[in-house]
């Protein structure tokens, strides 16, 4: 049994959250430069260099990268061999948010209800989801997600007769509806399979993946990355919805098992501002 004590996962988290607001990841960074490379039209270029010369800026200066600084979502791997000590896990994980929100001068975006509209005033609670693995590791996975491009995520309730083409055809459905207001290039999260629930966490999860526009390691599946991704970037919309040859970075799809009857399908879009950290503890 490995001992763990919270507040070292409360300060793993604010730290967390301010390096993932302030400093772009290393290889988003390298997918913006990827783009601005093959991006045929100078607007959606001009776009490409004014959002590597604000990543530069904002790392330098440590300011948020987009005023967006969204929910913090964390995705937590626990070994069964973890035992935490020293108080709540999840008021740990609060309290690393709210400590993180105040020192990176992020803007608390969060409120208590879809009702009650009174901001929480810290940006908590954390939407935390957890998974329980072998072995006596934790690895902390934390994903900022800002509201416009959340707002146009999707997940709809397939037959297994509209089959992968229903899913593609519903992919560029939901981008080409999100066009601009999900701020392109964006990052595509898929969750295919599970139930209706699972299937949304898959697709959140699904951006996470390091490196952006690494494939899944199943072939059929990378195929099926790379054909959506063809797919979306043949619509035109381009970067910030101007124009262009590059609307999507990167595609990445997670599946599971579903029942016969069930082709379940989330869609959870990610803007350029793709702020993703991860430790093991």
């Amino acid at each position: 049994m490995r001992d763990i004590d919270v507040g070292v996962v409360a300060d793993t988290v604010r730290r967390l959250c301010v390096e993932a607001n302030h400093e772009l990841r290393g290889d988003h960074l390298a997918a913006l430069r990827r783009a601005r490379d093959v991006e045929e039209s100078p607007t959606g270029r001009e776009v490409l260099d004014r959002l590597l010369a604000n990543a530069e800026v904002s790392a330098r200066e440590h300011i948020a990268f987009c005023q967006d600084t969204g929910y913090a979502v964390c995705f937590l791997e626990i070994g069964q061999d973890v035992h935490f000590s020293g108080g709540s896990l999840a008021a740990a994980i609060d309290r690393g948010v709210a400590e993180g929100y105040r020192e990176g001068y992020l803007r608390a975006s969060l409120v208590r209800s879809p009702v009650d509209r009174t901001n929480t005033g810290d940006n908590t609670p954390a939407m935390v989801h957890y998974d329980l693995v072998e072995g006596d590791g934790v690895r902390l996975t934390l994903l900022v997600k800002g509201a416009g491009c959340d707002n146009m995520s999707a997940l709809r309730m397939l037959t297994p007769a509209a089959g992968v083409g229903g899913m593609t055809d519903f992919v560029v459905e939901t981008v080409e509806r999100a066009g601009p207001s999900a701020s392109p290039p964006v990052t595509i999260g898929i969750g295919m399979g599970g139930t209706f629930d699972r299937a949304a966490v898959l697709a959140k999860r699904a951006l996470t993946r390091d490196p952006t526009g690494s494939p899944s390691p199943d072939p059929a599946i990378a195929d099926l990355e790379r054909e959506i991704l063809d797919a979306v970037n043949a619509t035109g919309i381009g970067p910030a919805g101007f124009g262009g040859t590059v609307t999507a970075l990167s595609v990445h799809i997670e599946a599971y098992p579903t029942h016969i009857a069930a082709f379940p399908v989330a869609i959870n879009l990610d803007c350029h501002s793709h702020r993703v950290r991860e430790v093991t503890l």
